[in-house]
């Protein structure tokens, strides 16, 4: 009886003898597992900058917007949000810590005789603690200024820069809508998500906004697009939202608006990120089953150009079950040869995608384990074909093929 190790030196010595076949051989393979592992890596790291963009935007948020499913069209007043419905919440509701109300309008910018398309905001003080966001230079202005309607102006970082180049806007003049406003701070860089670039926007004071150049007066107050409500802690985002819906819903005499968690938009975010890694995942191991099958059709060649040596081997007493283990061992060998360089490409390009754009990769250990055992697995399957047919073959035969 031959020895398992003896197998295994003949298979490794029969595959060293023909480096070209093998290596072409195992080429499939390689990309299969190249693929899937970078894929994995790269869909890994798609959620995690995702979930922290999203948190970026403001821990617990909820996102208060005009628009409900309850008596909407009953009446002919069209439903608003008013400052006063952020301060009644700001009073009213327990489980809230910051309230940030806003209004936005597309603005043409001019300094210096440079202009510039952008979204000025019309927010408050709280809205860099529920943003999340910090004063690079200068300053924010105080509840006193907005009180006042301060022409006052704080810059995205890159608005500043396409206004001002490199000189300082501190101190300096801007016209928005050919209103004079005075440029008291720029904050900090935020970066594009979604297409959405914060650090192009102009921040006012929203009672000046709305007084001086959107006209939100109404008999009831100031009108608001949105409202931005941060809960305390992450388990208070419930009852934040309980609170502020049973306020606004008494305010209003029905529910005419909605209420979006952000941890809700990020969840969706990381199920359709997942989603997609999966499919890719799916597509790339299709070059897998092509690696399988390059495996097969090589060992079926292999078997007829060893027909000779298959059937000396059988005649001086070699049983079938030593011709059918020597070739699946050299199946297996070539599949898990293919995927673990495959896996080393793999990595390798996850890193160098994580080297070069903002996502970090990371290839957790499981998915290496199973792309290392799909890839011994498909040798052995599709390695059992040309086995049993060289194990099947008739020594006198074989020695006359020969």
């Amino acid at each position: 009886m031959i020895h398992p190790l003896e197998t295994i030196t003949m298979a490794v010595a029969t595959l060293t003898a023909h480096k070209l076949r093998s290596l072409l051989t195992v080429l499939g393979i390689v990309i299969g597992n190249a693929s899937v592992v970078a894929i994995i890596g790269l869909g890994q790291g798609a959620q995690s900058f995702t979930q922290g963009k999203v948190e970026s935007l403001g821990a617990n948020l909820l996102y208060v917007f005009i628009g409900g499913q309850e008596g909407e069209g009953e009446t002919g007043d069209s439903p608003q949000l008013l400052l006063s419905d952020a301060e009644a919440i700001a009073a009213q509701a327990p489980a809230v810590k910051i309230v940030s109300p806003m209004i936005s309008t597309n603005s043409t910018l001019t300094a210096q005789s440079r202009i510039a398309k952008a979204t000025v905001q019309g927010v408050t003080p709280e809205f860099l603690q529920a943003r999340n966001m910090q004063v690079a230079t200068g300053r924010f202005w105080s509840t006193a200024e907005q009180r006042q309607d301060t022409a006052v102006v704080v810059l995205g970082v890159d608005l500043a820069q396409k206004l001002f180049d490199r000189t300082s806007p501190l101190g300096q003049d801007i016209q928005i809508d050919d209103r004079s406003f005075q440029v008291i701070g720029v904050l900090q860089r935020k970066g594009a998500f979604l297409g959405v670039n914060p650090d192009a926007n102009a921040h006012i004071p929203i009672t000046t906004l709305a007084s001086q150049l959107v006209g939100r007066s109404v008999p009831s107050g100031i009108a608001i697009d949105e409202i931005e409500v941060s809960a305390q802690d992450q388990a208070s985002i419930r009852a934040a939202a309980f609170q502020l819906t049973n306020i606004l819903t008494r305010l209003h005499g029905k529910k005419d608006f909605s209420v979006v968690a952000n941890k809700s938009v990020q969840d969706l975010l990381g199920q359709i990120t997942g989603v997609l890694s999966v499919l890719l995942a799916a597509i790339a191991a299709v070059s897998l089953l092509v690696g399988g099958i390059g495996i097969m059709n090589i060992m079926l060649v292999s078997v007829t150009e060893r027909t000779q040596e298959i059937g000396l081997r059988k005649a001086i007493g070699a049983p079938e079950s030593a011709i059918l283990q020597q070739f699946l061992i050299e199946a297996v060998i070539l599949s898990v040869a293919g995927g673990i360089i495959g896996i080393g490409v793999g990595v390798g390009s996850a890193w160098l995608v994580g080297v070069f754009t903002p996502l970090k990769p990371t290839v957790p250990l499981s998915a290496i384990v199973l792309a290392t055992g799909v890839s011994g697995g498909i040798g052995l399957i599709f390695g059992v074909v040309p086995a049993r047919q060289a194990a099947k073959l008739d020594p006198i035969v074989a020695l006359r093929r020969g």
